[in-house]
């Protein structure tokens, strides 16, 4: 079965910084901005449930037909967010905290300006790869 999935790493500033559609589902450019647009429409809802919860993994935040927004919020308030038609909890979790440390490795990076976007091959390689492995 084809899954649906679209990633986006969001700012603290709501500016998005990386996104991939990462699902198996055949891709066309006026679904790739609808899923744009309701994880951008889900913004409030996160930046509301940040503040009321010391949890990191905000699990499911928003709905839209089929489609869940689950959210990883960092310590940065850097938003990880996922639009996805899957079931599977603990894979978008482990999803999450693995590009979590990946973004982490890449704010190490000297040669990386915090908030700008990331363009790094390597990075597009890796999380594609987790997407494919935990999605």
């Amino acid at each position: 079965m084809a899954s649906t999935a679209c990633f986006v790493i969001v700012s603290k500033n709501d500016i998005p910084i990386y996104e991939a559609e990462v699902g198996t589902a055949p891709r066309k450019e006026e679904v790739a901005y609808q899923h744009q647009f309701i994880l951008h429409a889900a913004l409030d809802i996160v930046q509301d449930l940040a503040w009321t919860t010391s949890a990191m993994f905000l699990k499911s935040v928003d709905r839209f037909n089929d489609l869940v927004v689950s959210v990883y919020v960092t310590a940065g308030h850097t938003r990880l967010m996922l639009l996805h038609d899957s079931r599977n909890e603990d894979g978008i979790k482990s999803f999450f905290q693995e590009v979590h440390e990946l973004y982490i490795k890449t704010l190490l990076n000297p040669l990386y300006l915090p908030g700008s976007r990331i363009t790094s091959s390597y990075f597009d390689t890796k999380v594609r790869a987790l997407a494919r492995k935990y999605l």
